[in-house]
């Protein structure tokens, strides 16, 4: 199994940027991708960002290219999404989450995760 700890989440001005942080534990980290997807109240859950297990190949949803950056450290166990230039209407609950691939491969949907984090809160005022 994997234990996954987001953090970094916070209440910022519209423009502002936030760096959140996810933190695994358990099995190597570098044997799953990893997402991040949101949520705000009454919304489902959303993909943002991708990232393969060793190659790092990302993938973004369309509405944060250029804005946000997934990144990852095998060797911390630790992933990150640094998001900038935000926007009010991505005020959510930011997860990460892990899936085990044998191979590097982006994942976007989110019944494929295997294992979630318990979220962080991102606020963004405008």
């Amino acid at each position: 199994q994997v234990q996954l700890v987001e953090s970094g989440g916070g209440l910022v001005q519209a423009g502002d940027s936030l760096r959140l942080s996810c933190a695994a534990s358990g099995r190597p980290f570098s044997g799953y991708t990893v997402g991040w997807f949101r949520q705000a109240p009454g919304k489902e859950r959303g993909f943002v960002a991708t990232i393969t297990r060793s190659v790092g190949n990302t993938y973004y949803t369309d509405s944060v290219k250029c804005r946000f950056t997934i990144s990852r450290d095998n060797a911390k166990n630790m992933a990150w999404l640094q998001m900038n230039s935000l926007r009010p209407e991505e005020t959510a609950v930011y997860y990460c989450a892990a899936a085990y691939a044998l191979r590097d491969v982006t994942i976007t949907a989110a019944n494929e995760y295997t294992y979630w984090g318990q979220g962080t809160q991102v606020t963004v005022c405008s």
